[in-house]
């Protein structure tokens, strides 16, 4: 017998130090060599690191929520023979969304019970606190890896965990408290939501829309539109008119770089579209939204929206949106103060489309109706220039059609 020291390797973009995000091996368990042993968490995604070689789990840096240094011992297996590689050499690596990747999939549903079950952390803690083995819930993501929508599904189909037992006549005192370690891409969000919130002063400005007109084209066109073709949301829409309106407000479409104090303006318009997922809030970012079509936008966030959802997006599918755009769609609320997505200088908002009674003309109107909340640093965008961006994005959400003129 012999002992094998793995060492968290560099894992790119000048990486010094990683979170641990999860463990897959405990102290004790058997490991094949490329076995899933862990996830890290870096600044832009989480890293899962595979077993350079057989053997049994002598011990582990730390705990989920730990950070450990690049190059010192992560893991010691015990192993039969000391094998050639070099202890700082890294196991097989695999990038993924700020959240555990995939990894080789089950050999069938039985042999889940010993295999390692791919989830997220909250999906782990939901079924901890239900008492539902993961092994018995089949997985329909990424080589075998379970979804929100499976995980759901199983309990909506009669899987039981824990026996419950009989509520009890009336109103019950309960006692208690939970404590939720904050680890991984929640700790991240965290960080970066305190951060831009502290540095940036944010201007605030809402502006309500009638969007009956877009509704009126949005659903004759989805109505029109070849077979196979993607679902025509107003965030399609939206996307369309703020490339179009971003060319006349270039200071809205900029990245400040604190460290050299330059305010960089993009001419592309890379638009993050915030997504909620399992793990937490994601941004994918649909590049070069400016040189896209309605049908092309449209398919665009719906990928990248789905790969953030099954974390199979990329680290590039991650960064490098200019400016972003959040939505909470049916729970939109009439007013919200978007946090602006670090470097970048503005964020918009949606709010919930409503049927109100709207004053037209001198007449009462049923007219459909939202709002966008949005948010600028005023540090490097006046109110002005903020108000008249909105009114110009505005104009062309209530007047659709001029969303398509060259």
């Amino acid at each position: 017998m012999s002992e094998y020291i793995f060492k968290l390797p560099d894992l790119g973009e000048g990486t010094v130090e990683a979170e641990i995000a999860e463990w897959m091996v405990k102290v004790g368990d058997l490991v094949q060599e490329e076995d899933p042993i862990c996830a890290m968490l870096t600044d832009k995604a989480a890293v899962e690191l595979t077993a350079p070689v057989s053997g049994k789990v002598v011990s582990v840096a730390g705990s989920e929520g730990d950070t450990v240094a690049v190059g010192t011992p992560l893991i010691v297996f015990e192993t039969e023979a000391v094998p050639a590689a070099d202890t700082a050499a890294p196991a097989t690596t695999t990038v993924v969304a700020a959240g555990p990747a995939d990894t080789k999939p089950a050999p069938d549903p039985l042999a889940r019970a010993s295999a390692k079950v791919l989830a997220s952390p909250s999906i782990r803690a939901h079924a901890r606190e239900a008492g539902i083995d993961l092994a018995r819930v089949p997985g329909s993501g990424p080589k075998g890896r379970i979804l929100k929508t499976d995980f759901e599904a199983f309990i909506a189909a009669g899987g039981a965990g824990r026996s419950a037992a009989a509520p009890a006549a009336g109103p019950q005192r309960r006692s208690g408290t939970t404590e939720v370690k904050v680890i991984g891409l929640r700790r991240k969000i965290a960080q970066r939501m305190a951060s831009s919130a502290s540095e940036i002063p944010h201007f605030s400005y809402v502006e309500e829309v009638d969007v009956t007109a877009l509704e009126s084209l949005r659903t004759h066109l989805s109505a029109t539109q070849a077979e196979g073709l993607p679902d025509l949301t107003p965030l399609t829409f939206l996307g369309m008119a703020l490339a179009r309106v971003l060319r006349e407000f270039p200071q809205c479409n900029a990245h400040y770089d604190s460290e050299r104090n330059v305010l960089i303006q993009h001419a592309a318009v890379h638009l993050g579209i915030a997504t909620q997922t399992d793990d937490g809030l994601k941004v994918p970012v649909v590049t070069h939204a400016e040189g896209r079509d309605l049908a092309g936008l449209a398919a665009e966030i719906r990928r990248v929206a789905a790969a953030a959802r099954a974390n199979t997006a990329t680290r590039e599918e991650l960064t490098g949106s200019t400016i972003t755009i959040t939505s909470l769609g049916k729970l939109g609320g009439i007013v919200s103060t978007p946090i602006i997505n670090q470097p970048e200088v503005g964020i918009i908002g949606v709010n919930k489309m409503v049927e109100r009674p709207v004053v037209v003309g001198g007449r009462i109107e049923v007219r459909t109706m939202m709002n966008l909340s949005s948010s600028f640093d005023h540090r490097f965008v006046d109110g002005y220039e903020a108000a008249a961006m909105i009114q110009a994005l505005k104009g062309l959400l209530e007047q659709p059609a001029l969303i398509f003129m060259p």
